[in-house]
């Protein structure tokens, strides 16, 4: 069976700001970088076949820093990266609140209605997602990948394993930054081995 280790890449400086990132980017902050050698180290001990990034800047970032000083394969993946925003994307939350009130209402209380006309859908998104897990499931049958994407990306991956509606999206657990959840991919069949896990952080690393 293929074990798919999903984890969110590390806080940025927006993230600290409220400040949507979607396709745009920030740099990692002290504590994402800290966060992802922490993860790093615990993850050590896994043979990963492949590393697959999100070819966003923060996504790559953490990957380098997740498997720091190991030989291992990385390629990145468009399928991985962020809902685009449209032009939200690089604006604070408060700043969207007030000028886009409908919309934001709809993208957090209705998500499975949330319709942006320059940006995509979290259908989109759940889109992006099959495909991805149907081709890696091709070239992997056994063993373990690391993936390294996105917030959303990782709350629509939750919705699919459980079976539910886009509607419930949002329902926690919280996905935060360098947090890890695990899916279990068996004949198409996904199983959440562990979600949003933070364990690793506060650790010392030396």
């Amino acid at each position: 069976m293929l074990h798919i280790y999903f984890v969110r890449h590390g806080e940025t400086e927006w993230n600290r700001e409220s400040r949507l990132q979607g396709r745009l980017d920030s740099p990692l902050t002290v504590k994402g970088i800290q966060d992802a050698k922490q993860l790093g180290e615990r993850l050590k001990p896994i043979n990963f076949q492949q590393i697959i990034s999100s070819p966003s800047e923060r996504a790559v970032k953490t990957a380098r820093l997740l498997i720091e000083n190991r030989s291992l394969p990385f390629k990145t993946d468009k399928r991985l990266m962020e809902i685009d925003l449209g032009s939200w994307q690089g604006k604070t939350i408060k700043e969207i609140r007030k000028e886009d009130p409908t919309t934001y209402n709809q993208y957090i209380h209705y998500p499975h209605l949330y319709d942006k006309q320059d940006g995509e859908t979290i259908r989109d998104v759940q889109f992006r997602i099959r495909c991805f897990l149907k081709n890696l499931e091709k070239v992997y049958t056994a063993g373990d990948v690391l993936v390294i994407t996105h917030g959303v990306v990782i709350k629509v991956l939750q919705s699919l394993c459980k079976n539910i509606s886009l509607q419930r999206v949002w329902e926690p657990p919280e996905i935060d930054g360098t947090s890890v959840t695990i899916v279990q991919l068996t004949n198409g069949n996904k199983k959440l081995l562990l979600e949003g896990d933070t364990s690793h952080k506060n650790h010392i690393v030396t």
